[in-house]
């Protein structure tokens, strides 16, 4: 095997598939110059869809402890997933997913409406002033500049990260890992029948995956999911369902009180995961896809703009913050390398919203697998790593571990700027370091220090 097939991801290497015909999908998606198909990608944007949907329930039961219509909720997320999807898949042509992101609801929810006593109608005011910074930054290239600026081990402890991060969420789905006062986590009950089926088809997807079974992730959750309903008590409660009305949260946002001192904070504080957690995961995911490369940066400005349109739409809404989804890396693994993966999933979304019965069907111990399947294959990034270079792979190992165990992207970028800043400085080698580092390092200790580390 020569270094250019050693460069590929396995699952390239063994399922090539064969160029696409002609057709809209291909003049749109040019599906032949990234070497995909049709069916290809189409089965990785179901493979990204139900990695993720859990979102249209979780998120709804989330923002409803901060007093916001759950139904309309649920409609307000179906639509801003597909609508910024869409997007991004028509636009931007990447295989990249966005839903009202997780971390930042809970943010939303507990911190500024629940402890710091603005109403739901204010935050969602605040979301939107974030949006609005957020698409400003984009729009006039800062954020292109921010990513210029990132070192080269900074970009691949991002994938790494995203991979630990990836697995920690894995194994708490999946009931392998569980909270403990005295350890943080500990081993959970391996007894259980969705341990066992979560390991079950964990060894499936990897021995398909090994012996080039075309649609290996998605099986892996068919078949754990079909178990759960013999041998985990999973119900299964029909099709369809019509959609409520959205009606309690559109345009319902308090754009006023959001500008008011005391919620400022808020706004920065969202804006700057928005910025970091959006970039990081999209940065991750392309990378992993193998389109982040200097002849294809063009799309991933058009990328940033897709992901930063969807955060203010979503305030419009009803919803929290609209970010990348990390679990499009399921999809990618799935050979999904366009935009039609993301219009697989933006349609999905859309479905949806009638046929919530049966994506809810779905348990988390059934993605799981294929989330911690993806996540044992971005580790292998690290070996790119100068492992002589301290200064280089410390930062790395930082801002890989610092996401998955803060629960955060944003953070690990922030821990790993910060340590890349103060190595470089105090080993005399301030002059190699890019400007931007030293702004984006220092934006976030203004922000440990000032605000808080939420």
């Amino acid at each position: 095997m020569n270094r250019t097939e050693q460069a590929l991801e396995p699952h390239e290497r063994v399922t090539s598939p064969r160029p696409a015909a002609g057709g809209w999908a291909e003049r749109i998606f040019k599906l032949s110059e990234h070497g995909t198909t049709v069916r290809t990608e189409l089965v990785a944007g179901l493979t990204t869809f139900l990695t993720m949907a859990y979102i249209i329930f979780v998120n709804p039961s989330i923002l409803g402890d901060a007093g916001m219509p759950k139904d309309a909720v649920f409609v307000a997320t179906c639509l801003i997933a597909a609508l910024g999807t869409g997007i991004m898949a028509l636009y931007a042509n990447y295989p990249i997913a966005l839903a009202p992101g997780m971390g930042l609801n809970a943010y939303f929810a507990y911190v500024v409406v629940g402890q710091m006593g603005f109403t739901w109608q204010a935050a969602l005011g605040a979301v939107f002033v974030s949006g609005c910074l957020f698409l400003l930054v984009t729009v006039f290239k800062l954020r292109e500049l921010i990513i210029r600026g990132i070192p080269h081990s900074i970009r691949i402890a991002i994938t790494v990260g995203i991979g630990l991060f990836l697995a920690i969420i894995a194994l708490k789905s999946a009931g392998i890992v569980a909270p403990s006062k005295a350890t943080y986590i500990t081993l959970g009950d391996l007894h259980t029948p969705q341990v066992v089926l979560a390991t079950i088809g964990f060894f499936l997807i990897v021995v398909l995956d090994r012996l080039k079974v075309p649609g290996a992730i998605l099986i892996g959750i068919i078949a754990v999911t079909v178990a759960s309903f013999f041998f985990a008590g999973n119900a299964f409660h029909g099709i369809f369902a019509a959609p409520p009305s959205i009606a309690p949260t559109f345009l319902q946002l308090d754009i006023k009180s959001a500008l008011s001192g005391g919620i400022l904070n808020v706004i920065l504080v969202f804006f700057l995961v928005e910025l970091f957690d959006a970039t990081g995961t999209l940065m991750g995911v392309a990378r992993r896809a193998g389109l982040l490369v200097p002849a294809k940066m063009d799309r991933l400005n058009k990328a940033l703009l897709a992901d930063s349109g969807a955060i203010f739409a979503g305030s419009l809404l009803g919803t929290s913050s609209t970010t990348a989804y990390v679990e499009s890396a399921a999809g990618v693994q799935a050979g999904g390398r366009t935009g039609l993966t993301a219009l697989t999933v933006a349609v999905l979304f859309l479905a949806a919203l009638v046929i919530s019965p049966l994506a809810g069907a779905v348990p988390a111990y059934a993605t799981a697998p294929a989330l911690f399947f993806v996540a044992c294959l971005m580790l292998r990034e690290l070996t790119e790593l100068d492992w002589d270079e301290t200064t280089e792979v410390i930062p790395a190992a930082v801002t890989a571990l610092a996401m998955p165990f803060t629960y955060s992207i944003a953070n690990g970028l922030a821990f790993g700027f910060i340590t890349y800043a103060v190595l470089k400085l105090f080993t005399g080698q301030g002059r190699q370091v890019h400007w931007m580092v030293w702004l984006i390092g220092g934006v976030f200790l203004f922000k440990f220090i000032y605000i808080g580390g939420h």
